[in-house]
């Protein structure tokens, strides 16, 4: 049987392992089958557009208390990956790229070669909906779409990262990792947040700066935080 890893930080956790017990800030590990588990107690905000996300991002302690809250930055994953290990902030690097959907391993796979993939041979589908092939989101979820993340920043008080945090998704600025070096750049000063949506070579993802809030697209290897949205 193939397994994937949902890490879930919270007071109140869904899916309980049998003979495990809840705390504050409990990190809790829930080995799925590509199924994704029955979870009911996931914990969700409401934005002023009025989709229902999840309260943190993938992997953070707790709900922000300022942009720069270390931690609610939560892990960088690269696009298309499983909770593998390679998300974590302190993960090893490799260089050898993946044959196929699923590494195999928990390393952070840098390229620094078109078209800056940690696959060989790019899949458009793993983060495509809920039933995304590695959609690291909790049942129910799924990666935004670019142009759900437009209409989230069309919302808010100020189009850049004082508004992403004014918003109730209390966006961080966690910065990202670099696709050549697994390096962290932009911390406590930029937010990089990753979509579903793929442009050609590269998937689009929501950023946030001083001064502005925006879609783009990168390169599929770099390391950007995920923010899970209800189906």
């Amino acid at each position: 049987m193939k397994f994937k890893f949902f890490v879930v930080f919270v007071c109140l956790v869904c899916c309980l392992l049998p003979g495990m017990s809840l705390a504050q800030d409990k990190v809790v590990v829930i080995p799925l089958d590509s199924g994704n588990c029955d979870c009911n107690e996931i914990p969700t905000v409401t934005s002023a557009g009025g989709r229902v996300w999840m309260d943190r991002n993938l992997g953070a302690y707790r709900v922000a208390q300022s942009i720069d809250d270390y931690r609610a930055y939560g892990w960088m994953y690269q696009w298309g990956r499983l909770a593998d290990g390679h998300e974590l902030r302190s993960s090893p690097t490799t260089t050898t790229i993946s044959i196929g959907d699923v590494p195999g391993h928990g390393d952070f796979i840098t390229n620094s070669s078109s078209p800056f993939d940690w696959r060989d041979g790019q899949n458009d589908n793993l983060w495509q909906g809920v039933s995304g092939t590695n959609n690291p989101c909790p049942a129910g979820f799924r990666l935004p779409t670019e142009t759900e993340w437009e209409a989230e920043i069309a919302s808010w008080s100020s189009n850049n990262a004082a508004g992403a945090f004014a918003s109730p998704l209390k966006l961080v600025a966690a910065g990202f990792r670099s696709n050549s070096d697994g390096a962290f750049s932009g911390v406590g000063i930029n937010g990089y947040y990753w979509s579903s949506t793929v442009i050609s070579r590269n998937a689009c993802y929501m950023h946030t700066n001083l001064s502005d809030a925006y879609t783009y697209n990168s390169n599929r290897s770099r390391g950007y935080n995920v923010r899970c949205i209800k189906d």
